[in-house]
């Protein structure tokens, strides 16, 4: 059951994702109907069998106030696909700012990124132009939309209208 669920707020548009057995306690308290069944089972108690949810919509409007993503460690490195973003190794990774602090290089999203030990070294104080080094991606800010793709790792072909 470590499959996730899509919730959707009572507008269908995307919330958050939640485990398997959080979205049936929803749709079994009536606080969340089955929009889509998941296609890998159906959940079995001693009586009864229960498709699987894939996406559940709140019966009601709740009101999210929208933060934004946390810039952390996890975060940076999770939109990254954890991979440097100058060689694309996936060892020993680290964070670099592209324009370094000792230059007044602040702490963003956008100018953030994971990379490896030895690029985060060879980079040093410079930034990636001086040190010649090609950024594979330009780091900025994700979208809600975006973070739960990232976060759901493989997406349920349900998804796609949903997270667009």
């Amino acid at each position: 059951m470590d499959h996730k669920v899509l919730v959707l707020n009572g507008d269908y548009t995307a919330i958050t994702l939640c485990s398997v057995q959080k979205a049936f306690v929803l749709l079994y308290l009536e606080k969340a109907e089955l929009i889509a069944k998941s296609e890998h089972g159906v959940l079995r108690t001693v009586s009864r069998a229960y498709p699987k949810p894939s996406i559940i919509r709140l019966q009601r409007y709740v009101r999210v106030p929208y933060k934004g993503i946390a810039l952390s460690r996890h975060n940076v490195m999770k939109r990254d696909n954890f991979e440097c973003q100058y060689c694309g190794s996936t060892k020993n990774l680290t964070l670099d700012h592209v324009i370094p602090r000792s230059r007044g290089g602040d702490s963003s999203w956008s100018n953030l990124l994971t990379a490896c030990s030895r690029c985060n070294h060879a980079k040093g104080h410079h930034t990636p132009q001086e040190a010649g080094l090609t950024i594979r991606q330009q780091p900025k800010k994700p979208t809600l939309t975006g973070f739960l793709k990232l976060s759901a790792g493989t997406l349920d072909q349900n998804w796609h209208p949903y997270l667009q």
